[in-house]
């Protein structure tokens, strides 16, 4: 098994964060793993993204041309990687920041209202986790429980406080399954 997963949106959103937490779930599972983050100068309110490739043999590419899975958290991300992926691929969107559907029918699309449910949780910032729990809750990439022993394992002390709001958005996105 390879995935190569894209995680894109506005810096501030936690795309980065995001594609980490996977990355260390599925490194704590002794799965082959990169992680390559991307950020303009400005970073917070420019584009940010990460590429993930998660494997169980070695990685000859920490690239992904055409990914198995993007996140897009916002228009311009669902712009530029809708046409990307993989045919039968996954494309997971934050609905609450894009004004369109996505145009593909040859890809597995979730449009999930991942601000709302994170500001039903109590904090907008965990729409990452919302997409995340999404992505997870129909790729089955790796076993259960993972993301939720990586936040705990490796989320720093001063942020532990907000681990009971994040494994509940990752609950909430993984009840968003694919048509």
């Amino acid at each position: 098994m390879q995935a190569e997963i894209i995680i894109s949106g506005f810096g501030g959103q936690g795309t980065l964060y995001a594609g980490q937490l996977m990355a260390y779930a599925a490194m704590d599972e002794g799965k082959h793993v990169t992680w390559i983050p991307s950020y303009g100068p400005e970073m917070r309110g420019g584009t940010a993204n990460c590429t993930v490739v998660i494997s169980d043999d070695e990685i000859g590419s920490p690239t992904a041309l055409h990914p198995t899975a993007v996140i897009a958290m916002n228009l311009p991300s669902l712009d530029k990687y809708e046409p990307l992926i993989k045919p039968g691929g996954y494309l997971i969107v934050n609905e609450n920041m894009v004004n369109r559907a996505a145009v593909r029918d040859d890809i597995h699309v979730l449009m999930v209202p991942a601000s709302t449910i994170a500001r039903e949780i109590g904090n907008e910032r965990a729409a990452n986790m919302v997409l995340l729990g999404a992505l997870e809750g129909n790729m089955h990439l790796l076993e259960e429980g993972a993301l939720e022993g990586a936040l705990e394992a490796h989320t720093a002390a001063r942020l532990k406080r907000f681990i009971p709001m994040n494994i509940e958005a990752l609950h909430r996105g993984a009840e968003f399954q694919a048509g």
